[in-house]
């Protein structure tokens, strides 16, 4: 079997496909060829995330890519250098409630410090969300910390609930 080079085929949902910002930046799926691009980098602004090596960074990615459109993770590409400036995923998760309803996961967004404040993590999130609507999501739901509450509201999501964890 032929692995996958990127995590979302044609067609897979709104969100998936290829968008370019301009000149400066391409919003895609995650590619194998990312881990060399500065994705585990990336993540390391979001949460403490030690390098990955290649072998567990493909067997993760081949896992993922096995979930088709119900996990996609969308990259932005800086045009000039090459190397990513954001990232964030959206889970599908298939629920009894609703009538087996579908709810997405908002994950992982993060916009690299050095090109913040540009709109990639907006437009991120957008295709994100699009996606999961696409998916026929009733809700995108996702966990944030008090300073990126503006951020988040700025997307369009409204404070709900509380957030609460059990870490292991």
């Amino acid at each position: 079997m032929e692995q996958p080079h990127a995590l979302a085929e044609a067609g897979a949902g709104a969100g998936a496909g290829v968008e370019a910002i301009g000149d400066a930046y391409i919003i895609r799926p995650l590619e194998l060829a990312d881990l060399s691009k500065g994705f585990c980098d990336l993540l390391a602004q979001l949460s403490p995330s030690p390098p990955l090596s290649e072998e567990a960074f493909r067997a993760r990615f081949v896992e993922l890519a096995a979930l088709g459109a119900d996990h996609l993770i969308l990259v932005a590409v800086d045009a000039a250098t090459g190397r990513l400036a954001a990232a964030g995923a959206v889970l599908v998760e298939r629920k009894f409630i609703r009538r087996c309803g579908l709810v997405g996961h908002l994950e992982d967004v993060v916009v690299d410090a050095a090109a913040r404040g540009r709109g990639l993590g907006e437009r991120l999130v957008h295709r994100l969300v699009e996606h999961a609507s696409g998916r026929g999501c009733y809700k995108v739901i996702l966990n944030c910390t008090t300073e990126l509450k503006g951020f988040y509201t700025k997307c369009g999501f409204v404070e709900k609930n509380v957030q609460m964890g059990l870490y292991f």
